[in-house]
């Protein structure tokens, strides 16, 4: 138990939104959040449910995105172990915009938007870095709708890939890897293209040495070759 009051504090204290609070603060804080935990293809939330307040996860992989009425599947993004997703929750309180679902075991910390609040009310500067995280996923949000509208499969694929190794890489002695598993299904969704149209774009790469890919592992050999791809 000690060891996960541990974890859970230092994600929560790295986290940009968060590291400024004082030791109390975050005592008080540490007695608000819950950890919870889910199995594969368990469902964290759904679009339209209660926008209750954020979620950190403190080990595993969430994906969130949405599914149209024809059954097609879109995916915004892929959250791992270190970062919080669900803060605009933590403002208006307002229905979910798309499902969360673990992609494995996944261990979150939940903030409730009830008991944050009054860290909001007394804390101006922490209200200044709420915004600041929240003006970074809008940024986030109208760079996914610029890169469908002016960049080929090919580019948009490269960016995500170079983007996921900055986040979640580790170093390998031939590169990056990305710590966790990125399936072809997965990439397709989030791509908004077939599984073949990925297959074949990274059967590409691979050939020319930039990239390998094992059951669902990716390992960027080649970083800056790939970042040309979407930068020329």
């Amino acid at each position: 138990m000690g060891n996960a009051v541990t974890n859970r504090r230092a994600l929560l204290r790295e986290h940009y939104l968060l590291k400024a609070l004082s030791e109390d603060e975050m005592d008080r804080l540490m007695r608000f959040s819950a950890m919870q935990s889910y199995k594969a293809n368990d469902v964290i939330f759904r679009r339209g449910d209660p926008g209750e307040g954020m979620m950190a996860v403190l080990k595993g992989q969430i994906r969130i995105g949405i599914m149209s009425a024809e059954g097609k599947e879109l995916i915004y993004n892929l959250i791992g172990a270190g970062h919080v997703f669900g803060e605009i929750a933590l403002i208006d309180g307002k229905p979910r915009t798309a499902d969360a679902v673990a992609l494995e075991p996944t261990d979150v910390v939940v903030v409730r938007r009830r008991d944050f609040i009054p860290f909001l009310e007394a804390d101006a500067n922490l209200c200044i870095r709420l915004m600041a995280v929240l003006c970074e996923r809008l940024r986030q949000t109208s760079e996914l709708a610029e890169d469908f509208m002016f960049l080929e499969l090919r580019e948009r694929l490269a960016k995500r890939l170079v983007r996921l190794a900055e986040l979640y890489g580790r170093p390998w002695h031939k590169g990056v890897i990305i710590n966790f598993r990125l399936p072809q299904r997965e990439l397709a969704a989030m791509m908004g293209t077939s599984r073949e149209s990925i297959n074949k774009q990274l059967r590409v790469w691979a050939e020319a040495g930039w990239i390998e890919v094992d059951r669902g592992n990716i390992a960027i050999r080649d970083i800056v070759a790939l970042s040309r791809e979407f930068q020329t």
